[in-house]
């Protein structure tokens, strides 16, 4: 059924038909996707604990790191509970406002988290390569107004998405051969012209996904010449390492991110199953992966996850 307006007609409701191809096989598939939200949830409200408890991870990294765990949990819940919802339940509608709102919230926080990523980035530059002024130059404020930019930057770019597909026409069929809302998706269901979306999501993606990516690697560039320059291989090292973490939270982010939009637009051949398959894990593998690599690879929130496990009350500080 559709629902007229002034300058639009949507439906009701759209059908989401979830993974197509494996529709039998869609009750067991959900099982891992859901131990990997859990492990999402738990790893990611560990680490934002961590680092409000513990005032001595109140730095620059740490502070970008929540505001990563924080973007992982939003990112990670837009989807998962209405998918796992499909797979168990069979429950395939959604309401047209909570596809929009769903559509609305996955491209602003994977905006808002590229542009942390970024952030993460120039927070190692500046470490590294200039380390005695690392704290005069990333003050608490410094780092409070980076994240709100990256956060309005999501919102103000993300917004016209959901006011350009609510004022055009859309066809009859309301199925969606996907998991969830996504922009390019939902377009497919329109009968009107969509050349000014289209356009307008390139250009959202190459001045934000460009930008982020041109800093990331500007950013690492300084700092490989910088570590190269050290005179002790331990030191070189030493700096490599605080870099690895954040280099792989780069790559679980934009690889599967990156080829899930080389497909909507070019990879017609690409079986659909494929290409579900990596738009699932885009938002999924970076909240898992997130807090374990930083946990692993960050002594003081590893050291203080152990010393919280060891206590009968774990988080109230000696």
């Amino acid at each position: 059924m559709l629902t007229s307006g002034n300058s639009s007609s949507h439906p009701a409701s759209f059908i989401l038909l979830g993974i197509p191809g494996l529709e039998n096989s869609q009750f067991w598939v959900a099982f891992p996707f859901c131990a990997m939200y859990v492990a999402a949830l738990v790893g990611n409200i560990t680490l934002l604990h961590v680092i409000r408890t513990d005032p001595t991870l109140h730095e620059p990294m740490y502070l970008f790191l929540a505001m990563l765990a924080t973007t992982d949990l939003v990112l990670s819940t837009s989807t998962q509970p209405k998918m796992l919802a499909i797979f168990w339940f069979h429950d395939h509608e959604i309401e047209y406002h909570a596809c929009l709102i769903q559509l609305f919230f996955i491209h602003a926080f994977s905006s808002v988290e590229s542009g942390l990523l970024m952030a993460m980035a120039l927070d190692r530059y500046v470490a590294i390569c200039f380390p005695l002024h690392h704290s005069s130059i990333l003050t608490p404020s410094v780092v409070g107004k980076l994240g709100a930019g990256v956060m309005m930057r999501g919102l103000l770019w993300v917004s016209p998405f959901c006011f350009m597909v609510s004022r055009i026409q859309f066809c009859p069929n309301r199925i969606i051969p996907h998991s969830y809302c996504e922009h390019m998706a939902v377009l497919k269901l329109v009968c009107a012209d969509t050349r000014v979306n289209c356009a307008y999501g390139l250009f959202v993606a190459f001045s934000v996904v460009g930008f982020d990516v041109i800093v990331i690697s500007v950013s690492y560039v300084m700092i490989l010449r910088t570590v190269l320059q050290l005179s002790s291989s331990e030191a070189r090292f030493k700096a490599f390492g605080t870099c690895a973490s954040h280099i792989c939270v780069i790559l679980a982010f934009y690889i599967p991110a990156l080829f899930t939009f080389l497909t909507h637009r070019f990879g017609h051949h690409v079986p659909r199953v494929v290409h579900i398959m990596f738009a699932i894990l885009y938002l999924l593998v970076p909240p898992v992966l997130n807090p374990i690599i930083y946990g692993v690879r960050t002594k003081q929130i590893r050291d203080r996850v152990i010393q919280g496990c060891c206590r009968k009350d774990p988080w109230v500080k000696v």
